[in-house]
């Protein structure tokens, strides 16, 4: 069962050192700081995701060139001009970078990351798809998804899946969606999954998007940190089936289910909560231990999170 009492805002030190004992956690000791246009996260791991480096840079303006280039074996940054109509789901290949320039769209198809690894894809606005707008699955490895506009699309938003691992999904803005950010497609695939499905979710804007923000399945750890969630009616975080995530710092406003310990036929995971700023929102539930995030990162001040992400998320806020 659910609670709803609110957390306190406010915890005494001894109160925090216990809690970061028994669920065995780094805190970051780097300066809080907005970190809007370089990479944080699990994707800085495993040998970290550089993209298409310093490869040569192709510009694509309809459905055919842009399939071909995400299509190519070859390393390349390609550049999206224009909105390119498209259906279905594009196969993108290892190495590559993808950047929109101002007011890139793709409408009515997305992206699917398929075992292949080291993909960068920034700066885009995705509508309308008639599947996933992002799909990482079948072990794909480093993969930043950051500054991209997500909204009124068929299924997930960014789902990750299948034994992916180390994914950055920063500064995104979802919004007029239902589900959105899926970690991990099924119960019965923990052989798959244990062991791997590290992500970290940070400065995204989930704008009255409705469920799965993340919904996660067996990833552990799994960082959730200085996201902005306004008026999600569905819920916020959801653990389950033994994951373990690490809720850190976020801004809750008008969210009546902020986080929560199982989903629908899922089981448990745990879920670690701390630092978070709450308005006119439920209190969330978390229970268990997560295990210790490897990485350093900016943290900013929960309080400071909704005027700093919606700001800065979402296409169109960088130039690449």
């Amino acid at each position: 069962m659910r609670t709803t009492s609110r957390r306190p805002k406010t915890l005494l030190a001894a109160t925090t050192a216990a809690l970061l004992a028994a669920s065995a956690l780094t805190l970051s000791t780097t300066p809080a700081a907005a970190a809007p246009n370089y990479l944080v996260g699990w994707a800085t791991q495993n040998g970290g995701t550089t993209g298409g480096g310093n490869a040569p840079t192709t510009t694509v303006t309809s459905a055919s060139a842009l399939t071909s280039a995400l299509g190519s074996g070859s390393a390349s940054i390609i550049r999206v001009s224009g909105t390119i109509n498209c259906s279905g789901m594009l196969r993108v290949r290892s190495n590559k970078t993808i950047l929109g320039n101002s007011g890139a769209t793709i409408a009515g198809c997305g992206f699917n990351i398929s075992g292949d690894r080291n993909v960068i894809i920034r700066n885009l606005t995705f509508r309308n798809w008639n599947d996933d707008a992002i799909n990482v699955q079948e072990y794909a490895t480093n993969i930043w998804i950051d500054h991209n506009t997500f909204t009124s699309g068929y299924d997930g938003a960014v789902d990750i899946k299948r034994g992916s691992d180390f994914v950055t999904v920063s500064w995104n803005r979802v919004h007029s969606h239902d589900k959105s950010m899926l970690l991990g497609h099924s119960d019965s695939n923990a052989s798959q999954d244990t062991g791997r499905l590290r992500v970290t979710y940070h400065h995204n804007h989930f704008d009255g998007s409705n469920q799965r923000h993340p919904r996660v399945r067996f990833g552990n750890p799994v960082h959730v940190f200085n996201n902005y969630y306004r008026a999600n009616r569905g819920y916020g975080v959801a653990s389950t089936m033994n994951a373990g995530v690490l809720v850190e710092g976020n801004y809750f406003e008008s969210v009546p289910d902020p986080y929560h310990l199982g989903e629908g036929s899922s089981g448990p995971g745990t879920l670690v909560a701390r630092n978070n700023h709450f308005v006119n929102s439920g209190g969330g539930q978390a229970g268990g231990s997560v295990r210790s995030i490897p990485y350093p990162y900016p943290l900013d001040a929960a309080s400071s999170v909704k005027s700093i992400v919606t700001a800065g998320a979402g296409a169109g806020k960088i130039s690449v």
